[in-house]
């Protein structure tokens, strides 16, 4: 009898874990699907391509794409407890380092272009320009790459040659060697939070400011532009809480496996594809130029009366 109830739980539990994977692929898939379609809208208008918060928008929605297949491929490989080398896992580490922050980095950028845009009208020419919006990928990429120079960097210093050719299940923890690192990873997050924060507040009360002094067209297009700093801001929160999400999962590992288990799914739902799905409410359904673009495509050109820019 007690042999048959811990197969019908084994049963039970794996049902349970494939559930949630196939969950997980669906929810992958669709917004992988709104995201290739809005990244095609971006590069059908010559305007989009030619607009820095356009061209910021079109990065985010790349970047999303490659974090949610390879966040995907990792989520399969430690469901099913699939060993692979360490230097594979160091690459896949590598790119999930790079693009967990440069999600809510571009998020702050893009919240500093629309303060530029309502705040400081006169330079925003200059400064968003194409040519400095290139400049600006470039800035932001090296800022998002310097936590994972920084972990990796000691890691290096710490592992043996063997290490590389070992198998084992991939996760982040396997690069900590000591507890120091982990709280040095810990530091760097949170400063990282802390002044992404603080810029978001920053251009959300000069935007507040000039909103209150606008009349007329001005002030309902500058009260859009707050709504969506709102929005920017709320997204890279979520962004943000998931640069705390290891800490937490290192926690339990120690106490509670199945608990574990189910945070460490909450979060990935939570605070790994919510902010993903976004991005797409935000240009993609409230900019209306981008929207009518999306559905002049999105329909085939079938719509009547599309945007000419």
């Amino acid at each position: 009898m007690a042999a048959n109830n811990s197969v019908n739980g084994g049963e039970s539990s794996l049902r349970s874990i494939n559930g949630r994977v196939l969950f997980v692929q669906v929810l992958v898939f669709l917004f992988l699907c709104i995201n290739s379609l809005l990244i095609m809208t971006f590069f059908m208008k010559d305007y989009f391509y030619s607009t820095m918060r356009y061209i910021l928008f079109a990065m985010t929605l790349l970047s999303d794409c490659l974090y949610l297949l390879v966040t995907d491929i990792l989520l399969i490989l430690n469901y099913f407890n699939v060993a692979i080398q360490m230097w594979v896992c160091l690459v896949i580490y590598m790119i999930l380092s790079l693009y967990t922050y440069l999600t809510p980095v571009t998020l702050t950028a893009m919240t500093l272009e629309r303060y530029v845009a309502i705040c400081l009208p006169l330079r925003h020419s200059v400064l968003c320009s194409t040519r400095s919006c290139m400049h600006c990928i470039i800035i932001i990429h090296g800022i998002s790459y310097l936590p994972c120079i920084a972990v990796l960097s000691i890691f290096f210093t710490s592992a043996s040659h063997g290490f590389y050719i070992q198998k084992n299940v991939c996760s982040v923890e396997i690069f900590i060697f000591h507890t120091w690192q982990g709280h040095l990873r810990s530091a760097i997050s949170q400063f990282y939070f802390l002044v992404m924060v603080s810029i978001i507040i920053f251009c959300y009360v000069q935007i507040m400011k000039v909103a209150k002094a606008a009349s007329g067209e001005n002030k309902k297009s500058t009260w859009k532009g707050l709504r969506t700093v709102i929005l920017h801001g709320f997204q890279l929160l979520l962004c943000l809480i998931q640069l705390w999400c290891p800490f937490i999962e290192a926690a339990l590992l120690q106490t509670n496996f199945l608990l574990f288990i189910n945070v460490r799914y909450f979060n990935y739902i939570t605070f790994i594809l919510a902010p993903r799905c976004l991005s797409p409410l935000i240009y993609g359904l409230r900019d209306e130029m981008f929207f009518q673009a999306l559905k002049h495509y999105a329909l085939c050109g079938l719509n009547k009366n599309p945007l000419d820019f």
